[in-house]
């Protein structure tokens, strides 16, 4: 927003002061603005219109850059500290399932789960997220990306069976690391969903936790099904040494509660500086005043106008 003012607007007091002498102190006010004019103006003179205008012009303009004209410009610089997050998705064909949702239970598992998925998509807007989708072997959806339209579609596009029928859990961690390894974020987060146990990673559990130790990225864990589904004492403890919480649920509604506890607790801080830029216009009424009073001088000296 800009905004017009003066810095010393008291200073436009002269004016009056200059216009009051200049009607009442007839004998002074050619002293005031040429001490030596006697010797360059003739005793013969003229009354001249113009002469009367550029000396207004001239002292009025001086007087105005003098009060200091300013445009102010201020405006917002949000400095977004937001996080860098990779939704790891099991896409395996346990995902077919149907039954998850309560509500329509002929909707599978996975498809819920990117209704959900999607949902928490939207509500970070100041963060980077990025999609790994696992079954046989991993594979990366989508780089990290602020565009959550465009991840959307990217999680609209993902189908069961797509990397396999089986489940490497392992691996599609390891991804996710390796993809954030990369990132100059200073919050990173992994958010793992599955349903299943894992069967068919490269990678061994130690080789993992390692990884994960050495490593300042926080894991959650979500498991969905039933507890004989997966392994929630790994799942869990893979998530305790990030630092980070496992989560199980049965169901589509624990689901949505889930992912909106992890929301809360990586609350994105954001930074408001206001910034102000003066633009000072002094130069262009002094511009004014010494042309108009340039002018002043030569025709006084030149034609002898009074």
């Amino acid at each position: 927003m800009s905004q017009f003012s003066l810095q010393y607007p008291f200073v436009l007091v002269l004016i009056l002061l200059f216009w009051a002498c200049d009607k009442w102190c007839k004998e002074r006010t050619q002293a005031i603005f040429f001490p030596h004019i006697t010797t360059i103006v003739s005793s013969n003179v003229k009354k001249s219109r113009l002469y009367s205008w550029l000396k207004y012009i001239g002292v009025v303009s001086a007087i105005v850059a003098l009060s200091s004209p300013v445009i102010t410009t201020s405006y917002t610089n949000s400095n977004k500290n937001g996080r860098d997050i990779v939704l790891v998705l099991d896409s395996s064909g346990s995902m077919k399932q149907f039954g998850f949702d309560m509500d329509d239970i002929y909707k599978s598992k996975f498809a819920v789960v990117k209704d959900v998925v999607s949902d928490f998509i939207k509500e970070r807007k100041n963060d980077r997220i990025g999609m790994i989708s696992f079954g046989n072997v991993a594979f990366v959806a989508s780089p990290l990306t602020f565009e959550s339209e465009f991840l959307t579609k990217i999680l609209k596009m993902q189908k069961v069976g797509v990397a396999g029928e089986k489940t490497a859990i392992n691996d599609a961690l390891v991804q996710a690391y390796n993809m954030l390894s990369k990132s100059k974020a200073k919050s990173k987060v992994v958010i793992l969903l599955t349903d299943g146990i894992d069967n068919m990673s490269r990678v061994s559990k130690d080789e993992l936790l390692s990884v994960i130790k050495d490593n300042s990225i926080k894991l959650y864990t979500i498991a969905i099904g039933t507890p004989r589904d997966y392994d929630g004492a790994y799942l869990s403890e893979l998530a305790q040494a990030s630092g980070g919480k496992f989560f199980a649920t049965s169901n589509a509604k624990g689901l949505k509660e889930i992912y909106q506890t992890i929301d809360k607790l990586e609350v994105t801080k954001l930074k408001d500086k206001k910034i102000i830029h003066n633009e000072y216009l002094y130069i262009y009424p002094l511009f004014l005043a010494i042309l108009a009073l340039l002018f002043f001088v030569y025709i006084r000296s030149s034609k002898g106008v009074v």
